[in-house]
């Protein structure tokens, strides 16, 4: 692959704009200010003639929209999209400063590296390059800058989708996460996401009495009631599911033939995940196979002296490919005994586990694409444990991958260990790739298409 130095050098200076521009997205209506980076990249693609619309659900919260309009009206339409917002940091954690996008030894340093700016600076480098280019899109070519990823998507995909959906309607999809590499017994595999769990997050009202926080003897302390709910899902163990996509993540593992027999059967499936020594991965191939539960948030009391007479958990449930709303509420009921019958359930964002075909033109082209940057690789469908706002597209009918090309330097597991973590960075290698990979897939994708 035909890499350009100076397109690798316009996305690390991007990408370093965006890092400093640090929209944090806590879950709140007033955080995030997506707008920043939406001016950002308003301001960088019209000065190459496009015309960009901008949405502004919630003062602050705004998404970007461009198109470059394709020669053939029946030509399926394309759309390459990238969050702006990030997840918050604990800055003491670092060695770096998380929000000043330095450059390191040949990395690019920063909150929002690897999760996601680093694809939706590149997106927009390849995009401009595209329309200063004397390249013509066969179809409608969108690129979209969007706000609220990290949150559900409710002032960015999800509100566009429903507000103004003609603004991105598209039939394909490129987004996060994919395109990392990792050594199998057979050989280096890249993994490109054609599903993602669905969202079952619950909030759990938990009652008590108040009363003086001098006699807690035998009070009704909701606090304590809510410990009790907390130590329930952590040791619930729901059954493992031996699905399709999991069954050639195994397969492409580096473990021994036993090993794998035993995570292909359910009845030993998490036997096996206890015994693996790479406890990182472990708990990586546990969600892809387990509909999982993560009590992360406690609201709660009044004051130190003070019984509280209500708490409230979120918990940040994941479901696998087929279960649905009812199914957590199964789930919930076994895991809480008779705890679930005291308590109020709220559902805070509810979502299908969604998933693509991969006997599709723009697979076959990512799979060419792969073989030049990779030579040898095999190119394997993965499962997305997290959520992205490609559920939002799959639901009209759309095809979404989750894509994008890295350097050996950034291993799938090298990524786990920095999405959302500590010293997160990109290496300059994985971004030229990446940049050079949405030029050729816009270059090659419609001489495939029908």
């Amino acid at each position: 692959m035909d890499v350009d130095d100076r397109r690798t050098h316009e996305t690390v200076d991007l990408l370093r704009q965006m890092i400093r521009n640090e929209c944090v997205n806590d879950g709140t209506v007033e955080s995030g200010e997506e707008i920043r980076t939406a001016d950002l990249l308003k301001t960088y693609l019209e000065g190459s003639g496009l015309d960009v619309e901008t949405f502004e659900p919630e003062p602050g919260r705004a998404s970007m929209v461009a198109r470059i309009e394709g020669t053939d009206p029946d030509a399926p339409a394309l759309c390459l999209m990238g969050h702006t917002d990030v997840v918050p940091v604990t800055p003491s954690g670092w060695q770096e400063d998380p929000f000043g996008g330095e450059l390191i030894d040949g990395e690019v340093w920063g909150r929002g590296a690897v999760d996601m700016l680093c694809l939706t600076a590149s997106m927009a480098v390849a995009y401009r390059h595209i329309a200063r280019s004397a390249m013509k899109p066969r179809g409608d070519l969108i690129y979209f800058g969007v706000a609220d990823e990290e949150a559900g998507g409710t002032w960015g995909a999800r509100w566009i989708a429903e507000h103004h959906w003609d603004a991105i309607a598209c039939d394909y999809v490129l987004t996060e996460f994919g395109g990392f590499p990792s050594e199998t017994p057979s050989g280096t595999t890249i993994t490109m996401s054609v599903a993602e769990k669905g969202l079952g997050w619950r909030r759990l009202h938990v009652k008590g009495t108040p009363g003086h926080g001098s006699a807690p003897y035998e009070a009704d302390n909701a606090l304590v009631r809510a410990a009790e709910v907390v130590r329930r899902l952590s040791e619930y163990r729901p059954v493992p599911q031996v699905h399709d996509l999991w069954r050639v993540q195994v397969e492409g593992l580096a473990v021994d033939d036993a090993t794998k027999a035993a995570l292909l059967d359910p009845g030993t499936l998490d036997h096996a995940l206890d015994a693996l020594p790479d406890r990182a991965r472990a708990r990586s191939l546990h969600a892809c196979c387990h509909t999982t539960f993560s009590p992360n948030v406690l609201h709660g009391g009044v004051k130190t002296n003070v019984i509280p007479d209500e708490v409230y958990l979120d918990v940040d449930i994941r479901t696998l490919p087929g279960e649905t709303h009812a199914d957590v509420e199964a789930h919930l009921r076994v895991a809480l005994g008779d705890l679930y019958d005291v308590l109020r359930v709220e559902p805070l964002s509810v979502s299908n586990s969604t998933a693509s075909p991969i006997d599709t033109p723009m697979w076959d082209t990512l799979e060419r694409i792969v073989g030049k940057a990779h030579p040898g690789a095999r190119m394997q469908p993965g499962l997305i444990v997290g959520g992205t706002d490609s559920r939002f597209f799959r639901e009209r009918g759309a095809v979404a991958y989750g894509a994008g090309l890295f350097s050996p330097k950034v291993t799938l597991e090298t990524f786990s260990k920095r999405f959302h973590g500590h010293d997160e960075r990109v290496d300059v290698d994985s971004l030229g790739l990446s940049t050079q990979l949405w030029i050729d897939v816009v270059d090659s994708f419609w001489d495939h298409v029908g």
